[in-house]
């Protein structure tokens, strides 16, 4: 929860197009890019002008600096343990909102994520990771609850054992580390290159890949994190009776027949399959 304003003139989330792929950056450096309302709502209109742009086929999520998000800002953590809370304050957007994004996020972790700033991370879809990137939960450290849904997010990338590792003890994980457990899916080991690799992979999916399949096939494994193999099976039919309703499946198998890229239509605007 975090109501604080930001410390400096400009942009908190800086945008770069590089093809296909936007870049969105994190911009309170002086702050570790420590998280704040006003960050938020920035962010989340970056996402909504990429949900709506089709010729935006990947988002690479990363911070400037130092680091890639600190956390929430203290400052407001400070004001927070003075308020008395019967109930948490309503948010315009559930913080959890880049879950519902339906094209490809990647993380590129060039340096800490800590508490809030490491659910973010575990918002996107992938987590590219510098060696020395350092990881913490650090909510037990502060007298705070596993956040934000992390205590869901977590075992279901690491383990129950090791979320509640990291969950009670705060530690602090390097990328090397976080790539053997599962916390992370790539090591970068020029530290330099990580947005780049992260780009290169996003560019590579906006390349080859249907925006209308990777958004349908999301929402499949969201959905079916939370549902038995035979409804998973039920809403894999539906989405594949859809698919042959729609240009993808047509192109695609064109392009592998004539050995060219693929054309694949921009993603269209949510519609009832999406939700």
């Amino acid at each position: 929860m975090t109501k604080g304003a930001p410390m400096a003139e400009g942009p908190l989330v800086l945008a770069e197009r590089r093809g296909a792929v936007l870049v969105l950056t994190l911009n309170r450096p002086d702050r570790m890019n420590a998280w704040n309302d006003a960050l938020e709502e920035e962010y989340y209109a970056r996402l909504d002008e990429a949900e709506a742009d089709a010729s935006v086929r990947a988002i690479v999520l990363t911070g400037a600096g130092r680091g890639f998000c600190g956390g929430a800002d203290l400052a407001d953590l400070e004001a927070v343990g003075e308020t008395e809370f019967d109930e948490l304050p309503p948010r315009p957007r559930p913080r959890w909102y880049p879950l519902t994004v339906r094209k490809p996020l990647i993380a590129a972790i060039n340096g800490a994520a800590a508490g809030l700033g490491l659910v973010e991370a575990l918002y996107c879809d992938l987590r590219f990771s510098t060696p020395d990137a350092k990881l913490t939960t650090a909510f037990a450290k502060r007298g705070l609850i596993a956040e934000y849904g992390i205590a869901w997010l977590l075992p279901r990338l690491v383990g129950t054992s090791r979320a509640l590792d990291l969950l009670l003890s705060s530690r602090v994980v390097l990328g090397r580390e976080a790539l053997g457990i599962g916390l992370v899916d790539r090591v970068v080991e020029e530290a330099g290159r990580v947005v780049d690799e992260a780009v290169e992979y996003a560019e590579a999916l906006a390349a080859a890949c249907s925006p209308w399949a990777m958004a349908q096939i999301k929402g499949q494994v969201h959905r079916a994190l939370e549902t038995d193999f035979a409804t998973a099976v039920a809403d894999a039919d539906r989405l594949m009776l859809a698919s042959f309703r729609g240009p993808d499946v047509k192109e695609g198998v064109a392009s592998y027949l004539e050995r060219r890229p693929p054309a694949f239509p921009g993603l269209p605007p949510r519609t009832e399959l999406d939700a």
